[in-house]
């Protein structure tokens, strides 16, 4: 009697502690929030001043005022220091992004924001991990359906494996758009545009389940769409696996240099060093006139009644509104990165002189 009166006085005490310490933990985090609110406010201050700066300089004819060096200079150190503080720790005491519909939708009114930085970390390493046995499967799978329809099923592909291969596609899109989406909540700068192709490309996957894969008889002219999106499917798999190769490495220079944040990852056209544009450029350049290709040529089949679904139609437009999106995202990366070199040239002809 008297051993368990002593057990639950210890228990007691030991609550009362552990109360105290969340207590004094609380308010100590509630004080380092208040200091990292003051500190984002006053980078947007400072940011603000410098734009302000910036148009009157610009605007003005006399061409007085901030000086476009130490402008830039400015904003290199501002953009080091922001990402100093959304690399480390303070990151857990400033407000995350919202969750958005998409999280809601599946995984309810929970906090998928990690507040230590390793979590984070892992967390995105197996984002890249996960892209990586992806993009191998995305090559080996088409690759495999074509050659047993020219080996083994007689030039006509059976309903069931690509129906199967769409439904690993569904599967793909919406964990990448899980992930992504849960990457962006901790801090991962990714365009907005490649969460909404995953988007389009799970719908199109989900519709093209319900798509009733025509046999004989002419079963060769009914299925050149779909012989030409296993094509394509494998050509993405390529280029997915050399955009993973290359511009990783290209991540963690810009990582090292202090451009880039440890949480960022690789988008779909980042490009890489001067070398790997030349080799990664025609090849998005070709995979995206080609989906917009198979695209067309699925609504020429719908219109030219050869195959009378709405599936078809919808697989169409989405095909070819999800390759003007990836045209224009890599347009505007080559124009960024083109700006970015000719102010690295202007600023060493400059060291220069």
């Amino acid at each position: 009697m008297e051993e368990a009166a002593r057990l639950a006085e210890a228990a007691r005490e030991l609550q009362e502690a552990a109360a105290a310490l969340n207590s004094r933990t609380g308010s100590e985090e509630q004080s380092l929030r208040q200091r990292a609110l003051a500190l984002e406010s006053d980078f947007r201050r400072v940011q603000s001043s410098l734009g302000s700066a910036a148009k009157k300089k610009s605007g003005s004819a006399a061409g007085g005022g901030f000086d476009p060096k130490i402008a830039e200079k400015v904003d290199e150190e501002l953009y080091r220091a922001r990402c100093i503080i959304n690399d480390g720790d303070v990151a857990s005491l400033l407000p995350s992004k919202s969750h958005g519909r998409f999280l809601k939708m599946f995984l309810g009114p929970i906090n998928v924001r990690a507040t230590r930085k390793e979590v984070q970390l892992k967390v995105k390493e197996e984002y890249n991990s996960y892209r990586d046995r992806t993009a191998f499967i995305f090559l080996v799978f088409p690759s495999t359906l074509l050659m047993l329809r020219s080996w083994a099923w007689e030039g006509c592909f059976p309903a069931l494996p690509v129906q199967l291969y769409q439904a690993w596609l569904l599967y793909l899109y919406t964990t990448l758009a899980l992930r992504e989406n849960i990457l962006r909540v901790n801090g991962s700068d990714i365009r907005p545009w490649w969460i909404y192709h995953h988007y389009c490309a799970m719908l199109m996957a989900l519709i093209s389940l319900t798509w009733e894969i025509k046999g004989q008889p002419d079963c060769a002219y009914k299925q050149r769409g779909v012989q030409l999106f296993l094509v394509w499917a494998m050509m993405q798999g390529v280029a997915m696996l050399l955009q993973n190769r290359y511009q990783r490495q290209r991540l963690y220079t810009r990582i090292a240099l202090g451009k880039a944040k440890r949480m960022d990852v690789v988008w779909g056209e980042t490009a890489g060093v001067d070398g790997q544009l030349w080799l990664l450029c025609p090849v998005l350049f070709i995979l995206q006139g080609f989906e917009a290709f198979v695209g067309l040529l699925l609504l020429r089949t719908a219109f030219a009644g050869v195959i009378r679904e709405w599936q078809v139609i919808v697989c169409g437009i989405l095909l070819v509104l999800m390759a003007i999106g990836n045209f224009s995202n890599t347009l505007q990366t080559l124009m960024v990165k083109s700006r970015f070199k000719a102010k690295m040239k202007r600023t060493k002809s400059k060291q220069d002189l």
